[in-house]
């Protein structure tokens, strides 16, 4: 099944999203907990962020990763030189392994993007053994500051931008919830949530603005197609967003929080 994410390579994903879900993966591990032995999976591990944090588990035995995009798994592998590490292209909603095969699944902020996430958790329902746990995560539409802050702007100068590339609204599961009716729907049992909380930090402005239009995503095809005028407008506007209206340019930082649950097979 198609990913609703759309991937520019593993150093755009890094710039733009990578670094956070790094930030992320010790506070979701230590929510998660990790079997002190065994077999576990990333279910849609990006380039690696959650995958090389349960390999300093040094009790895990097998750690397998999967994700859709190819470019991403390549970069993974070139991250680690680990044995026990095991990454291969993939659809978390059709998971390639047997029914009660491992001692934890994970998935970090994968959920909201794929086509069907009941699907998608009722899979690693399955491949848990009884008794196991999953654990997931999901960003939070209200609690990224700093990307409300581009898109909403973006949204304010350019309206014409809506649908191209300029997220319309916030997606699926994003709101508090609904990521644990999915794990309710799919069978898991002692469900807990959490909010797990990092600060977004940008070096400036240009640190801010760049990994955003030419990250993941299409806006970059929009950005780049406006008149000059227009581009230096949009890119004024939100300059004086990230300075809140004046200041010098400098260090930023944004509170942010995903939605994160865990439960038994």
């Amino acid at each position: 099944m198609p990913s609703t994410f759309v991937a520019k390579g593993a150093e755009a994903y890094e710039t733009s999203m990578g670094r956070w879900s790094r930030r992320l993966a010790a506070p979701f591990l230590d929510f998660a907990g990790a079997p002190p032995r065994g077999r576990v999976l990333d279910a849609g591990c990006g380039t690696g962020s959650l995958t090389l944090a349960l390999a300093d588990h040094p009790g895990l035995e097998a750690i397998e990763a999967i994700d859709f995009e190819e470019n991403f798994v390549a970069a993974l592998r070139s991250r680690t030189d680990d044995a026990r590490v095991s990454a291969q292209q993939g659809d978390v909603c059709a998971l390639p392994y047997e029914d009660k095969t491992f001692d934890a699944v994970y998935s970090l902020l994968v959920l909201h993007f794929v086509s069907d996430a009941n699907r998608a958790a009722r899979e690693m329902h399955r491949v848990l053994k009884p008794g196991a746990i999953a654990a997931a995560a999901v960003w939070s539409y209200d609690g990224m500051p700093s990307w409300r802050l581009f898109w909403d702007t973006v949204r304010a100068i350019e309206p014409e931008a809506s649908g191209k590339g300029v997220p319309s609204g916030r997606r699926p599961l994003t709101a508090e919830g609904e990521l644990r009716e999915v794990f309710e729907n799919a069978g898991f049992t002692g469900i807990a949530e959490t909010r797990l909380t990092i600060t977004m930090d940008y070096a400036s402005f240009e640190d801010f603005w760049l990994p955003k239009v030419y990250g993941q995503g299409t806006f970059a095809a929009y950005f780049d197609g406006l008149p000059k005028a227009r581009r230096d407008r949009l890119r004024d506007a939100l300059k004086a967003a990230y300075l809140a209206g004046g200041g010098d340019d400098g260090p930023r930082g944004f509170e942010s929080f995903a939605f994160a649950v865990r439960g038994t097979a």
